[in-house]
């Protein structure tokens, strides 16, 4: 090889397997050489290519790896690069070699060796490889303790993000109410996210070998992509990439049970991944116009998206027919003059559980995100004749995808038909205040902000007492631990005064005699 760059002053490099096959052969200019798509195969246990790249350089006899080196490394998932300097007379000199290094506490991506010339490089590579998957898997081991698919997080914090903890803290909890092992959190500070890959071509790079390091497939973005930026990622990485709708909508699509909840989960799937379906190569490109491309013909892309168009009508028909047989069942309610009050409140707020305590029920409850999907209806019984029915609503989260609440409007029409609401507050959250605010923001965005509502701050069992009433003085909201009824009884009363007031109102404004005796 030495003696042939230097008889045509350029660069050669050949791609070897593991049993020392020369598979490529490429000849660049004096400076650098173009590897060929070597595409997605892997020679190795799952994990490297099974190729290793060498190469020559004209430097003056020096070997040193250049970026370009180490990025063919790193994204090509190479067993190893070399470089051999070319000296006086094409002799082979000094050499560098590199090669990827599993997950370390000093975060090092590869370790790099040098020799004085190529006889001295004395490895054994079958052994040496084989040593070096089984430590990346060892290490990978160690990684994936909790059991769920493992899966690296990417977060990208812009001037125009909320607390950036508060955010990664929520997505974590997403990814785990989801079935995923978090093994990475990879964070990048960028002024306005980057049009293309989110993060910056760098950071990809890093991200593709830190997914290496950890056996992982794949990767969730902390922010929403774009299609196109969905697709260079992806690409790029040569890795599965979602992002926080998409993971937001698996997890609803795990939980769903009910017949409607499934279809409003798949209406909801449908509607985003629309834009996304696209063309992976360009014998589905769309046919051109002219001789030849007229017709009724249809891609195979085009079929895709018609179907899903088509899918996603019959979808909503079915969710109206629920919607009016929902308000068949409302009706009947307000029929039975019995007052329903809604309880609403951010994902993992406990709702369930207070409906539970307050009714003598057994709604599903789980310590995770979303564990209600669908609404649940029970009635409360008082020593009073007059009865309450509670609903029970779907946990609201910071911006709530819009095709989500779009496709969820039949479980949110409960809302509209309620006489009060429980806004439901952890208050052990150390961001319930910003909580509490993406709640009231989806209630706007509903049209819902003018209906009554009850504050109530639910865990004070989880907090100081002198603190839990301090906090419920300053927002007038009435502290519980909904695991503990006996704490819930000045909610029940304020519940009583509320809607008695409500009845007293309703009844006055329907006796025009009434309005005259009011005080």
């Amino acid at each position: 090889m030495a003696f042939i760059s230097e008889d045509l002053n350029q660069v050669v490099a050949v791609l070897v397997d593991r049993k020392g096959k020369v598979e490529e052969v490429m000849v660049g200019d004096a400076h650098r050489v173009y590897l060929p798509d070597i595409g997605r195969r892997r020679g190795g246990a799952g994990r490297f290519r099974g190729l290793r790249l060498i190469r020559t350089t004209l430097d003056d006899g020096t070997a040193e790896l250049t970026r370009d080196d180490l990025t063919d490394l790193s994204k090509l998932q190479l067993d190893m690069v070399m470089t051999i300097g070319v000296g006086a007379g094409g002799y082979p000199g000094a050499c560098q070699w590199a090669h990827l290094l599993p997950e370390n506490p000093d975060n090092q991506l590869w370790r790099t060796f040098e020799a004085e010339s190529p006889d001295e490089v004395d490895v054994e590579f079958d052994i040496f490889i084989r040593e070096v998957e089984d430590e990346f898997q060892r290490k990978a081991d160690q990684l994936i303790e909790t059991g769920g698919d493992p899966a690296m997080l990417v977060y990208v914090s812009t001037p125009d993000n909320r607390d950036d903890e508060t955010e990664i803290e929520e997505l974590q909890d997403l990814c785990r109410t989801a079935g995923l092992n978090v093994v990475d959190t990879i964070v990048q500070n960028r002024t306005q996210i980057h049009p293309k890959y989110a993060v910056g071509k760098g950071k990809i790079e890093e991200i593709t070998l830190r997914a290496l390091q950890y056996d992982c497939d794949l990767v969730v973005f902390g922010q929403d992509l774009e299609p196109n930026q969905l697709r260079a990622i992806t690409d790029e990485t040569d890795l599965k990439v979602i992002d926080r709708t998409q993971l937001i909508l698996d997890i609803f699509a795990q939980r769903a049970q009910s017949k409607d909840g499934k279809l409003q989960v798949e209406l909801a799937q449908l509607k985003y991944s629309l834009p996304r379906l696209h063309s992976r190569n360009t014998g589905m490109s769309r046919l051109q116009g002219g001789i030849g491309g007229r017709g009724p013909g249809e891609t195979k892309l085009e079929m895709e998206r018609r179907r899903a168009r088509e899918r996603i009508q019959r979808l909503e028909d079915e969710i109206d027919e629920i919607s009016k047989q929902r308000q068949v069942r409302r009706k009947r309610r307000s029929q039975s003059d019995i007052p329903i009050v809604s309880v609403i409140g951010y994902t993992n707020a406990g709702k369930s559980t207070l409906l539970n305590g307050l009714t003598q029920s057994e709604v599903q409850v789980e310590n995770k995100l979303f564990a209600t999907l669908r609404p649940t209806t029970r009635r409360l019984r008082y020593p009073r004749p007059k009865d309450i029915i509670f609903t029970d609503t779907v946990g609201f989260i910071h911006e709530l995808p819009p095709d989500l609440v779009s496709a969820f409007r039949a479980t949110l029409e409960e809302l509209y038909e309620a006489d009060l609401l429980i806004h439901l507050v952890d208050v052990s959250a150390h961001n319930f205040e910003e909580r509490m605010a993406a709640v009231n923001d989806i209630l706007r965005e509903l049209d819902l902000d003018e209906k009554e509502q009850i504050l109530v701050f639910n865990k004070i069992d989880k907090i100081d007492e002198q603190a839990a009433r301090s906090l419920a003085n300053t927002y007038d909201a009435i502290p519980i631990s909904a695991i503990d009824l006996e704490t819930t009884q000045p909610l029940i009363e304020a519940l009583e005064n509320r809607l008695l007031r409500q009845s007293q109102a309703e009844d006055a404004s329907s006796d025009p005699a009434e309005e005259w005796r009011q005080p």
